[in-house]
């Protein structure tokens, strides 16, 4: 009894049927790639799949990060306070000659002022003194160079004399090692300390505490170490007052002090108008 084929069987008799008219049409190996086809597909179509699945979970893609989100803000530097400042007019500018060979290394750790016991009187001779002082110390004393690190003016312009990490000199008892000198320019026995004289010695002073890391409060007059009117009796008064002291601290709690050293033609300009009394 004939049994009717199933659906699968009406199938597959039909692929058989059409692989005879293939292979007597077009040869064995049309029939192979057409049977195959439909097979490769299907094998292309899961792999694809597997390849889609694979990157939606792999580890090593970096994760998305989202554009809405802020960068974290930098650390913040803490601003550097600034101070008061001034101009340190280069030796050249002066006239100074080169110091000698011979000098001697130190570390600062106290400041003291001094006065040249010379009148001035008009400011416009104190370029000219500086020179003098030099001659004077470097000649007649043999010293290597002008005794102190800086001077200051009846006007307030503070000059570069010795370099600060060199001992100063002294012609009296006292032993100026460790010392950072501020000169003024004067006879105080005889004449007043500016104002302007006092504010620029107290920033060189403010500078050198925050420079050489020394206390503030170290300040003296040169009579406070040897037997001599120096620094004067009006300058000298300063001193004992503490109103000296108290620039120098004010100085300091306004922030960083800047001694700039200004050289060159600007420098030489300077110091030819101030002797020219301008």
């Amino acid at each position: 009894m004939d049994v009717p084929p199933t659906p699968g069987g009406r199938r597959e008799l039909m692929n058989r049927r059409r692989l005879l008219w293939l292979a007597g049409a077009g040869g064995l190996g049309a029939a192979a790639a057409t049977v195959a086809e439909p097979l490769m597909s299907a094998k292309q179509s899961a792999v694809q799949a597997d390849v889609s699945g694979a990157s939606s979970t792999s580890t090593n893609a970096p994760p998305a990060v989202p554009l809405d989100v802020p960068p974290a803000p930098a650390s913040e530097v803490p601003p550097v306070s600034a101070g008061p400042s001034g101009v340190l007019l280069c030796r050249e500018s002066w006239g100074a000659k080169p110091e000698l060979p011979g000098g001697v290394a130190h570390s600062i750790s106290r400041m003291t002022i001094h006065h040249t016991g010379a009148v001035l009187g008009d400011n416009k001779n104190a370029p000219g003194r500086l020179r003098q002082h030099q001659r004077l110390h470097q000649g007649e004393r043999g010293w290597i160079d002008i005794a102190y690190h800086v001077g200051v003016d009846r006007n307030g312009n503070i000059y570069e004399l010795r370099r600060p990490e060199i001992v100063g000199d002294t012609a009296t008892e006292y032993n100026p090692t460790g010392h950072f000198l501020v000169l003024c320019e004067g006879d105080f026995d005889q004449e007043v300390v500016t104002e302007a004289q006092l504010d620029s010695a107290a920033l060189a002073f403010a500078w050198a505490a925050q420079t050489y890391k020394i206390s503030d409060d170290v300040v003296r007059g040169h009579r406070d170490f040897a037997s001599t009117a120096c620094p004067g009796a009006d300058l000298y008064a300063r001193v004992q007052s503490g109103d000296l002291q108290g620039r120098i601290e004010k100085n300091i709690a306004a922030g960083t002090v800047d001694l700039r050293s200004v050289c060159g033609p600007e420098a030489k300009d300077a110091v030819a108008k101030i002797e020219a009394g301008l």
